[in-house]
């Protein structure tokens, strides 16, 4: 494990050109309860949908979201996909000015349909020929005009015929002209077309299809590595073993096995995004292959935890590593953290919000009924300026800080987290319970986040008050007072 905090700070902010299958990730998630009468098939019932990058995308995504900058490059189609697949890309914050458009081609999108947390069928929209003449001289203008400005190249191969031969061997002579690291994420049977590349990142299965043999024994994984290094004339090969945990070898003879870093294993989609990204984003920001696999080791740890294709952020990564311990009161960075070490250590996590605003026994007692239905209670918390839209402007009485201050005392409140939207909904998504609590006056509402946390396998509960207590009725009792 990276032993401080300066190997991760030294990576600073290198520019990543991602080069490869763009991929529309299409979620439809709703539930499987019967099996059709007309045929012995699943009857699926549709929930609701959300889109997600995918491929090349995502591998882009975890560069963004470790601290690099990326840019995309890669063939979409002349469709709304296209626009879609551009507008999440802006969002996480991706250029997107290497899109280049193929007629002949539609983008890309893979459907999951997904029941709990299983997928059920997946259905994919995609031509897996050739990038045409015009399309290939497109992503060749690119490279002429833009590769020098990038700290390192990821080639991210999902087999969809972007990265034929000869654009492969014109991005990894460039590379290796220029002095920048190229990555490859490898796809097929022949590693001799990624010949010249700094390295590839093969998994287990893939190392043994392009050797044709299979490994049994760490003798087997260096000869293995060697000859598929020598085969493309790489400097080094990085394996991914599973359970077994990442290998890497060096043209020298360098070579280790680091055990696992995972403590659950949730959903490996996209974890070899992940590992190339952060070798990626290492090396193009200076750290020793050791260092850069080491790190690339935790983020997989972390990511094949979550559900679908996912990304890690560089916080999340030093929560992992111990260098930041959260208290009660999270933001936007400390979550995150908080919430690697909850799960890895398998606590079953139950999330309600409220303005709390002058508090009382019935918040006491309803804050006590929603932590009993798991082992760690994270209570979200209207700001001023959210409680003032939802109450009006008299309200609240105790601003923010000390409505904080006296939840924190509460045994029974583990973290809190301040949201400023009107639902809290965002940050529902963004915890993904295992149990959601609300109050029994939202039975007939409808529960603000129901549908995202049942579809993750989670549950909503709806707790009783406690008679005779409220913040409205306090107020009223002092008002008469006066």
């Amino acid at each position: 494990m990276l032993s401080n905090l300066e190997v991760l700070d030294r990576i600073g902010s290198p520019r990543v050109l991602v080069l490869g299958d763009l991929i529309l990730d299409h979620y439809v998630e709703g539930r499987t309860e019967r099996v059709s009468p007309e045929a012995p098939v699943l009857v699926f019932q549709t929930g609701f949908a959300s889109h997600r990058l995918g491929g090349a995308c995502n591998v882009a995504a975890n560069v963004v979201s470790a601290g690099g900058k990326a840019t995309c490059l890669g063939l979409v189609g002349e469709d709304v996909r296209a626009q879609q697949l551009a507008d999440l890309l802006s969002e996480a914050g991706i250029e997107s000015n290497g899109l280049v458009v193929d007629s002949a081609r539609p983008t890309t999108v893979k459907t999951r349909f997904v029941s709990g947390t299983h997928q059920v069928l997946r259905v994919d929209d995609e031509s897996k020929a050739e990038a045409s003449e015009g399309a290939r001289r497109g992503l060749e203008t690119f490279l002429d005009a833009h590769l020098g400005e990038f700290d390192a190249v990821i080639l991210s191969d999902y087999g969809k015929g972007v990265l034929v031969p000869e654009l492969i061997q014109k991005v990894t002579q460039m590379s290796r002209a220029a002095g920048i690291p190229c990555l490859v994420d490898p796809k097929g049977m022949d590693f001799s077309k990624y010949r010249s590349a700094t390295l590839i990142t093969p998994n287990k299965v893939e190392a043994e299809g392009a050797a044709g043999r299979k490994i049994e024994s760490p003798e087997d994984l260096r000869e293995v590595a060697t000859e598929l290094m020598e085969a493309a004339d790489l400097e080094s090969i990085v394996i991914t073993l599973g359970p077994e945990g990442i290998y890497f070898r060096t043209k020298n003879g360098e070579q280790l096995i680091l055990p696992t870093e995972a403590r659950s294993v949730y959903d490996v989609t996209g974890a070899g995004d992940t590992v190339v990204a952060f070798l990626g984003l290492s090396l193009g920001g200076g750290l020793a292959l050791e260092e850069a696999v080491r790190l690339a080791n935790l983020a997989a740890g972390i990511v094949v935890g979550r559900f679908g294709t996912a990304k890690v952020t560089r916080q999340e990564i030093k929560g992992a590593m111990g260098m930041i311990k959260p208290g009660k009161i999270l933001d936007e960075a400390s979550l995150p953290q908080a919430l690697v070490h909850l799960r890895s250590d398998k606590k079953r996590i139950t999330f309600t919000n409220g303005c709390f605003d002058i508090l009382h026994p019935g918040h006491l007692d309803y804050l006590e009924k929603a932590r009993s239905y798991g082992d760690v209670l994270i209570v979200g918390v209207n700001t001023d300026e959210s409680i003032q839209r939802l109450k009006g402007p008299e309200r609240p009485i105790c601003p923010l800080d000390v409505r904080l201050a006296m939840l924190a005392g509460l045994e029974v409140v583990d973290y809190l987290v301040p949201f400023g939207e009107d639902t809290p909904l965002e940050l529902i998504e963004r915890v993904t319970p295992d149990v959601l609590a609300k109050g029994e006056d939202w039975r007939d509402k409808g529960v603000v986040g129901r549908e995202w946390v049942e579809s993750h396998g989670g549950q909503v509960v709806l707790v009783p008050f406690l008679k005779g207590f409220s913040t409205t009725s306090l107020i009223e009792r002092i008002k008469s007072l006066d």
